[in-house]
């Protein structure tokens, strides 16, 4: 099969930007050949054009989707960048928790909303619900809600099983931790069913109104905006200023920072880490 021509490359670069908000450069030609290779040899076509026209003339959708789960990096582990789950359960969480009690009363069940925006295959969000269990042992004893989005079908579908091959779980997860909160499962690991019921996951583009959601008082979004670009940036970050609560925290990667591209952030830090808040209106 030919090479990823000049022109080829501006069609799937204008392609992926459209579906995923990922903008590719000249030097990423590579990445889409090897990554839509495959999917051109298995549907018995010609070449990168003939496979692009199939796409689009796919009413429904299905192809693009394939095309976006090959694209999309789903590179993750368990308490990867341990810092951030550190900081949620040392600092933001017990925050937020004493200052919904002030508001509501001892005796008021808390409410906790969190949103793991771009959870790919799901190591995220049991990472975040371990460390909530840990640091609050009984959590029906709270209103929590953990909303976990990606853009591929398939991180979706294996985030929602939770089911993770012994090779996935030993990248980040300590040993204490895999035997309280998995069991053993035709050879790997399955997430226990008491923190598997405090997710909820569905397929969502991040460049997508997201404001039927409500208000959430934490949102994960690491290692994602990396890949867009500047304007597009501004836009995702300016709609999760909307939806997070005044006294909420947004979580990016450890590389990131919303210098220069979200003023409505201020940066605030716990030993090693670094989280947002909304600044005072």
């Amino acid at each position: 099969m030919a090479a990823l021509s000049t022109e080829e490359f501006t069609v799937y670069a204008k392609l992926v930007r459209d579906l995923t908000g990922i903008a590719l450069d000249a030097s990423k030609g590579y990445l889409i050949e090897t990554r839509l290779e495959p999917l051109v040899r298995e549907l018995g076509l010609k070449g990168y054009s003939e496979l692009y026209y199939r796409i689009k003339s796919d009413a429904s959708g299905a192809l693009a989707r394939r095309v976006i789960d090959r694209i999309t990096t789903q590179e993750t582990s368990f308490f990867r960048d341990a810092s951030p789950f550190e900081m949620l359960k040392f600092k933001i969480v017990p925050e937020l928790i004493d200052a919904r009690r002030k508001l509501a009363g001892p005796k008021a069940k808390v409410a906790l909303r969190i949103w793991s925006a771009a959870c790919s295959t799901g190591q995220e969000v049991y990472s975040i619900l371990i460390a909530l269990k840990e640091l609050l042992g009984d959590l029906s004893a709270y209103s929590i809600r953990l909303l976990a989005t990606d853009i591929s079908d398939s991180a979706i579908a294996k985030a929602s099983k939770g089911f993770y091959a012994s090779a996935d779980i030993v990248r980040g997860m300590p040993p204490e931790l895999l035997q309280r909160h998995f069991i053993v499962e035709n050879g790997g690991y399955r997430i226990r069913d008491d923190l598997r019921a405090f997710a909820t996951f569905k397929r969502w583009n991040l460049f997508e109104d997201f404001a039927s959601f409500g208000y959430f008082d934490v949102i994960f979004c690491r290692n994602v905006a990396i890949y867009f670009t500047e304007d597009d940036k501004r836009k995702l970050f300016g709609r999760f200023e909307r939806v997070l609560e005044k006294d909420g925290a947004l979580i990016i990667g450890s590389t990131e920072s919303l210098l220069g591209t979200a003023t409505g952030f201020e940066a605030m830090r716990h030993l090693r880490a670094v989280y947002y808040r909304k600044k005072p209106a």
